[in-house]
């Protein structure tokens, strides 16, 4: 499980990248604001722990940021201030969990497996992203209200993106989601499907909807 830390105190984050990775987490740190905002966006994560207090900005600030990016990611806030207003105010902000500094680490750790086992968000019928509109039940696609016909992977692909929108998923994920488990990772089939979906959804528009980062994996949003 990949986790993002957004933590400023020194020996705080170097406690929880530790803690953490010994019970088989996989850890990125961030120190400030920006950090954490750039390393959300273009990070393959499952979960952040995101403090309140940060330099740049606040922690509170920062989860209202990419929630208006459209990135899911399931968001655990810290913070050392345990009143009913700022519980009530990381919330609001678009953070799915809450936990009050000093906290058992134990406590942490079942947080954030449970974080992970939610159920992926669920879209409306119809879900759109720019002018790009998707009725999931009837398998249409339209997009300037142009209809574009998409094979069943390619519609497949699109639709893991949408569940994903503003987030950057990774082979491992498109694949397991698009393909069984006897898919060979290692053949270029996931680029070429890539590859016919953008030019179906992009080709001719100004505004491209498919992005590549490389190394990173694809990120579906404007």
């Amino acid at each position: 499980m990949r986790v993002l830390v957004v933590e400023d105190d020194p020996e705080l984050s170097a406690v929880l990248e530790s803690g953490l990775s010994e019970h088989g987490f996989q850890i990125a740190r961030e120190t400030t604001y920006a950090g954490g905002r750039s390393r959300a966006a273009l990070g393959t994560f499952d979960v952040i722990v995101l403090d309140v207090m940060l330099p740049g900005g606040s922690g509170f600030d920062l989860c209202r940021a990419l929630r208006g990016r459209n990135i899911g990611t399931p968001v655990l806030m810290l913070t050392a201030r345990d009143t009913v207003d700022d519980r009530v105010r990381g919330l609001d902000s678009g953070a799915d969990d809450y936990l009050t500094k000093p906290f058992a680490f134990r406590e942490l750790v079942a947080r954030l497996h449970a974080l992970t086992r939610r159920p992926p968000t669920q879209l409306p019928e119809i879900a759109r992203i720019a002018d790009l509109e998707v009725d999931l039940r009837g398998h249409r696609v339209c997009r300037a209200g142009r209809e574009i016909e998409l094979t069943a992977k390619e519609f497949a692909l699109l639709e893991f993106f949408l569940r994903h929108a503003g987030d950057v998923v990774d082979r491992a994920a498109i694949t397991a989601h698009v393909w069984d488990e006897n898919h060979d990772p290692f053949t270029n089939v996931l680029e070429v499907l890539v590859r016919r979906l953008r030019r179906k959804i992009d080709d001719g528009y100004d505004v491209k909807l498919i992005h590549t980062l490389r190394g990173a994996g694809y990120r579906l949003g404007t």
